[in-house]
């Protein structure tokens, strides 16, 4: 099995590409997926959050209120820190059970993680491969203001607390660039595709001898 990294900064189209990516054939994981499974009710993950955060952070049926968790952590670069450092052994660990599933349903598979801060928890280190997505900064602002409903400030203010994407670009193996719209986007993933193929092909080949 061929595991690789995909990922981005908020706005620049990362959740288009590993959507194409699914089409043409790979098995595609959502890391937000994981995040919510690993802090469901009851669960050591949510438990660990709740006696860092408090019980202020939950819903009356004592699920996660993400709302709430959100706001204490979105503007505090260190407590946005704690809480990463909790939930990231969860996710990882969960994410590579999903990922030992696949492989033994199909070794020949080529796995794709959309994981957003793959690159700044060091996951992308259990990758064979590590696709970016980025795109002008200005298409990205105004991607996240439609998005998210914000004005330019409060866009900027948000991007702001991500790694830049100059510096992700440079973990990358491959590049994919969305700015230009998605046709293109979509024409450059399939190129990228293509290469995946062939390095799955030769890994498949390395353990055949």
């Amino acid at each position: 099995m061929l595991r690789v990294g995909l990922t981005g900064s908020i706005g620049v189209g990362k959740s288009f590409v590993s959507g194409v990516l699914a089409e043409l054939g790979c098995r595609v994981l959502d890391a937000d997926e994981i995040a919510r499974e690993v802090v469901a009710l009851d669960s050591p993950a949510l438990q660990a959050v709740v006696a860092e955060f408090g019980e202020v952070i939950l819903t009356k049926d004592g699920t996660l209120d993400r709302a709430k968790l959100g706001a204490l952590v979105f503007a505090d670069a260190d407590r946005r820190a704690t809480l990463n450092s909790i939930l990231h052994p969860y996710i990882i660990a969960r994410q590579d059970e999903r990922l030992r599933e696949w492989e033994t349903a199909d070794p020949n598979v080529i796995a794709v993680v959309d994981a957003a801060l793959m690159i700044e928890s060091g996951g992308y280190k259990r990758f064979d491969k590590l696709i970016v997505v980025h795109c002008r900064e200005e298409v990205q602002v105004e991607r996240v203001m439609a998005r998210n409903h914000l004005s330019r400030a409060e866009a900027k203010r948000r991007i702001a607390t991500q790694m830049p994407q100059d510096e992700k670009k440079k973990f990358a193996d491959y590049l994919i660039d969305t700015s230009n719209g998605f046709d293109s986007a979509r024409k450059r993933a399939g190129e990228v595709y293509d290469k995946l193929l062939a390095e799955a092909d030769g890994k498949a080949g390395d353990v055949r001898r």
